[in-house]
């Protein structure tokens, strides 16, 4: 149930976003403007070295990256894959665990310097830690996208890590796929203003 009105939960939502927080490996500290610049020079680096991106995500945040990677695919020219194919990740969950289905294809498909994106509410599901432990024994680059505890384990494992701060899973994952928007947003226009 609901305790919001409209415009209330819309005013949470800005609020979220107004206090997303990213910060790299380190832990160093970067406004959102400073941190989404960072990210789409690794998505354009990923592009122009002819890398690929990889994208993984469990229920909602699934078809958020399901959504990029089309628009990384289509707007920005850049290989990319997400891995929710269901005969292949049902085959990984039933033989392997379910803890499995985004570790395996990243061992399977990844090269050094492809970029990994994964995206989790709550940047502690078993198969999203596994991923990023995957992609940085793979030497690929990371970016974690997550919310709930600021304390969630998604949030030093990344090279750039995006937080939302809070415990509503709407208001994340929708804060989630806006950031995600205007990063391929920005990444397409400076494409198109690069080739003409």
């Amino acid at each position: 149930m609901i305790e919001h009105s409209a415009i209330a939960y819309c005013d949470l939502l800005s609020n979220s976003l107004e206090n997303a927080c990213v910060t790299d490996n380190a832990g160093k500290s970067y406004s959102l403007n400073a941190g989404s610049d960072l990210a789409v020079n690794m998505i354009l680096e990923t592009r122009n070295s002819s890398k690929k991106i990889m994208l993984a995500g469990n229920g909602g945040s699934a078809s958020v990256v399901s959504h990029v990677q089309n628009d990384l695919c289509k707007a920005v020219g850049t290989k990319s894959l997400v891995f929710t194919e269901q005969p292949l990740l049902t085959a990984f969950a039933n033989d392997e665990g379910y803890g499995s289905v985004f570790q395996k294809p990243i061992e399977l498909w990844s090269d050094i310097d492809d970029l990994v994106i994964t995206v989790s509410s709550s940047g502690s599901s078993e198969n999203i830690l596994r991923a990023l432990n995957a992609a940085n024994e793979q030497g690929c680059r990371t970016i974690t996208f997550s919310g709930f505890s600021p304390q969630n384990p998604s949030r030093d494992r990344g090279d750039l890590n995006f937080y939302v701060p809070s415990d509503i899973y709407g208001i994340v994952e929708t804060a989630h796929m806006a950031i995600l928007h205007y990063l391929t947003d920005k990444a397409m226009a400076t494409v198109r203003t690069e080739s003409e």
